[in-house]
């Protein structure tokens, strides 16, 4: 079992001054980079709003290693691998003045949040970091999600039915192929979340998990564009075939028309999927429903933004107004004040 694995008792404690501007280092973060999450924290009771924020942090910074593309795709690994080693040695009570880690790992601690899952937040993000010249791993079902075990499988290109695509990397052969990816980089956020949210019945961590699927799957359609100039296709080669399209298209001037259909049918799924927050909701602690209210709606009217726009996401980024998302927080403090 590796040190982020097990809980452990901590030898060396940062004072509380260290962890209050650790804690404003995170707030900081998460405020400039969580362009939706940081609304749905608002809500919050303060301490659990903290404890959100350096979770973000953390994940925003795997994911600033795993898109920096002024380093090789091995240096990005070993540094990810770094980065989820100090983590580790917080954990084990070695000093740090990382605020991240350490607003992190305080976080970890009054919320009894498993190390694993933390780890899978970092390891998850390693999914993108793939050689250029091999398509992403073909998994086979959805694996262990519990032990963070997704399999290795086979890369897409050895299949020689599939064509490469010069400069881009189509991820996935078939939607469940596409659900583990989901699981590592959104699903495992839904777990950790509803730790701070607060809950006990066992039934919420599948449509913890779910929620988490809506929001990744909102974010494949609204950035098909964007992750196309990073070399990565993340919808399903199965779906893209369905429909007469190949990933070549997305490297010139994509016909927004032509894409349609296969965005559509990732919104279908991403509807069902939205469900899950709103039967997640009993389930979790009276004082952080209205957060998630905030978020599941602010996402949805994300995907039905998009969807009024005939799902046409290939000029200026759909993105919901501050008026938009300030109208939906005020309806989601109405909701924590009754």
């Amino acid at each position: 079992m590796s040190a982020g694995a097990q809980q452990v008792s901590m030898p060396w404690s940062p004072a509380p001054a260290q962890l209050t501007m650790a804690y404003s280092v995170c707030r900081g973060i998460t405020r400039a980079s969580a362009k939706n999450f940081y609304y749905a924290f608002l809500v919050l009771p303060k301490r659990k709003r903290q404890a959100l924020c350096a979770v973000y942090a953390f994940m925003r910074r795997c994911d600033d290693v795993a898109d920096d593309s002024s380093l090789s795709l091995e240096a990005r690994r070993l540094k990810l691998d770094t980065w989820l080693a100090a983590l580790h040695r917080v954990q084990q009570g070695q000093p740090s003045d990382d605020p991240i880690l350490l607003a992190l790992t305080d976080a970890q601690r009054k919320y009894t949040i498993p190390a694993g899952l933390l780890d899978e937040l970092a390891t998850g993000t390693a999914m993108d970091v793939v050689e250029p010249e091999l398509e992403s791993p073909r998994f086979h079902g959805q694996g262990d999600h519990g032990q963070g075990n997704h399999g290795q499988g086979t890369p897409v290109s050895a299949n020689p039915a599939v064509p490469a695509v010069t400069g881009l990397t189509v991820r996935y052969r078939t939607f469940d192929d596409l659900k583990v990816y989901c699981y590592g980089v959104a699903s495992v956020v839904g777990r950790v979340c509803i730790h701070i949210f607060g809950y006990r019945d066992p039934a919420a961590e599948p449509l913890a998990e779910q929620c988490g699927l809506a929001f990744q799957l909102t974010n494949i359609i609204r950035d098909v564009k964007e992750d196309a100039g990073m070399g990565r296709v993340y919808l399903p080669e199965e779906d893209l075939a369905k429909f007469g399209l190949s990933a070549a298209e997305l490297l010139a001037a994509p016909d927004a028309v032509r894409f349609r259909p296969v965005l559509a049918l990732q919104a279908g799924r991403a509807r069902e999927f939205y469900q899950a927050g709103e039967k997640l909701s009993a389930y979790i602690s009276e004082d952080s429903q209205p957060a998630l209210w905030v978020l599941v709606n602010i996402y949805r009217k994300l995907l039905e933004k998009i969807a009024a726009r005939q799902y046409d996401v290939f000029g200026a980024k759909v993105s919901l107004t501050v008026g938009e998302k300030l109208r939906i927080l005020g309806k989601g403090f109405l909701r924590r004040l009754t």
